[in-house]
């Protein structure tokens, strides 16, 4: 029989919890112990139950991740999950598995996994048998606009314009102006929907009826690709 891996997850973000506890209930090799709003609360878990991986949030009230994973004991497996790119060497300095930025796809997760059985004691890779499901990953973001948070179907964005600390969201219906750096609204976007071109500009690979070296052009828009992203862009809107 194979050993089944005990999962924890902490993240004081709902829908980040709800996520994982999906991902987790696909693959059969998991087996998620609780799901817990922060580190304090998963304490009592790690003292009374084995532990092998911890799906650990950063930035967190009271205990932030990266102080909580100073904590615990080597044996227990850390995988980071955050919203912020900019925390990555401080987690990968802990000895993380791996570091996973939001909205998570199911297949980056399942890398992640993949990762934890090469690093642990089992030395391979388990063979992962995957439940089927409707959706692997999340399909919208949520943004604060006019008050309030604003949820956005990720294929109703045509593309995403900087304006210093504030983005303005392109869509057929409306445009939605947010308090946002493009930055960090780039690292909440899946990478095979959205690619950046520019410093000011995102654009939806969906969207894109045409591209050249310099611009890309998407309905009754041409948007500028700049000398710094081009060989990327090129390299992936080729490799498409």
């Amino acid at each position: 029989m194979t050993k089944k891996i005990n999962c924890l997850i902490i993240d004081d973000e709902p829908m980040a919890r709800e996520i994982l506890a999906t991902y987790v209930a696909k693959v059969p090799n998991l087996a998620l112990i609780k799901s817990c709003t922060n580190a304090i609360e998963a304490i009592p878990l790690l003292n009374n139950e084995h532990i092998d991986l911890i799906f650990l949030d950063i930035n967190m009230p009271e205990i932030s991740g990266l102080t909580f994973a100073k904590s615990i004991q080597q044996k227990t497996k850390v995988i980071f999950t955050t919203a912020y790119r900019e925390y990555a060497i401080d987690g990968f300095d802990l000895h993380a598995v791996d570091y996973l930025l939001k909205p998570i796809a199911f297949e980056r997760f399942l890398q992640a996994i993949n990762k934890f059985f090469e690093t642990s004691v089992l030395k391979k890779p388990i063979a992962l048998t995957i439940k089927p499901a409707s959706e692997t990953t999340p399909h919208f973001i949520f943004v604060r606009a006019d008050r309030k948070m604003l949820k956005i179907d990720f294929k109703d964005i045509l593309y995403i314009e900087s304006l210093s600390d504030y983005i303005k969201i392109y869509t057929p219906q409306k445009t939605i102006v947010t308090r946002e750096t493009i930055s960090n609204i780039e690292n909440k976007l899946p990478l095979h929907l959205f690619i950046r071109t520019h410093r000011s500009f995102i654009v939806a690979i969906p969207q894109i009826c045409s591209y050249t070296n310099e611009y890309i052009e998407i309905p009754k828009k041409t948007i500028p690709i700049s000398r710094s992203y081009k060989e990327e862009v090129l390299r992936k809107l080729n490799a498409i």
